[in-house]
């Protein structure tokens, strides 16, 4: 996609009490978990390589879906403060999360800036490097700590985060992200419960996949000249290798990238992955795809194998797991 667009019981206070367990309501996608909103000190967690020194959050903004879904997971609704949604993003009406999107606030509908942060007097703010913070936009986390505002950065975009980089596979990293964060939020038994759900799933998933030699998957993002696609450190990757398929870019060390279309012709995709999001619909890409000279001729294109990815399926957060579900069933179909 386009970067310009991933325990034990807790003690209050002495004045507030003895030590209580974290209260976990777990009905429902957007369950909320009462944790220690009140809580004293400061706890060391990683933004991507760099330990930070984290308060309890309680004005959090959050940046697309992904981060967003992230906080809600974790029964966090209570400590965000709103939203900022690019064009690209679908609704979130279409979320799991729905309801709880509809408790806070849609701050903006464009680019995350530093000003929608500051007038939203918020405390904390999760976004990727280079989706979300950006030098040439002037928001980054450095700039924010010199505002007094924390950040927390999605893992899977440490990739390449200068001077305190941090690599991982992404479904790794999106686990990683919920521990992080359930511990900023002091819900780590939460956040342990989440995340051993979401690994259930995903071996699950594995258990079923196809015999035999991976299918060749080619994920189109965007381009014409030239097209965007995935390489290895980003969901898209995982989702494929996990579901029985493989990216035919996985050999590129990269996030989202460009490549040309003739390496995309030498891999003989069997399968099209298209990435959907708003401004560039699924149903165009195809047939684009099916029209232009340099794919009409794709074993995948001729055989009318396209499977749509949903944007918030493809970028680092819980539906990850949904979209890996959904592709694993549509490559048993196709295997038959």
């Amino acid at each position: 996609m386009r970067t310009t667009r991933t325990l034990a019981p807790v003690r209050r206070p002495a004045a507030l009490g003895s030590a209580l367990a974290v209260a976990l309501v777990l009905s429902g996608c957007g369950a909320e978990v009462e944790s220690d909103a009140k809580a004293s000190g400061k706890v060391t967690v990683k933004r991507c390589g760099e330990p930070v020194e984290y308060t309890v959050p309680e004005r959090a903004v959050a940046y697309e879906g992904g981060s967003a879904d992230k906080l809600f997971a974790l029964g966090l609704t209570e400590h965000v403060h709103g939203y900022v949604m690019p064009p690209a993003n679908p609704p979130v009406s279409e979320s799991p999360w729905a309801s709880e999107y509809a408790k806070v606030k849609l701050l903006s509908d464009d680019l995350l800036n530093k000003e929608v942060v500051v007038e939203a007097k918020s405390d904390f703010v999760v976004a990727g490097w280079n989706s979300g913070f950006k030098d040439e936009r002037g928001i980054t986390p450095e700039i924010l700590d010199k505002l007094g505002i924390q950040s927390f950065m999605h893992t899977e975009s440490c990739f390449n985060y200068p001077g305190h980089p941090e690599k991982m596979s992404p479904f790794e990293a999106l686990y990683t992200d919920l521990e992080r964060l359930g511990k900023i939020f002091r819900v780590e038994e939460k956040a342990t419960e989440v995340v051993g759900g979401l690994k259930k799933r995903v071996e699950e998933v594995k258990a079923k996949a196809p015999e035999g030699d991976p299918v060749p998957v080619f994920l189109y993002d965007s381009g014409t000249d030239q097209p965007f696609t995935a390489g290895n450190q980003v969901p898209p990757n995982d989702i494929i290798k996990t579901a029985g398929g493989r990216n035919v870019f996985d050999g590129l060390d990269e996030r989202w990238t460009q490549v040309n279309w003739e390496s995309v012709a030498e891999a003989e995709p069997e399968v099209v992955v298209i990435l959907d999001y708003g401004d560039l619909p699924a149903e165009k890409k195809i047939d684009f795809l099916k029209k232009s000279p340099h794919t009409r001729g794709l074993p995948a294109v001729k055989k009318n194998n396209f499977f749509v990815l949903d944007y918030n399926e493809g970028i680092s957060g819980p539906r990850n797991i949904d979209g890996l579900e959904k592709f694993a069933t549509y490559l048993r179909e196709l295997k038959g």
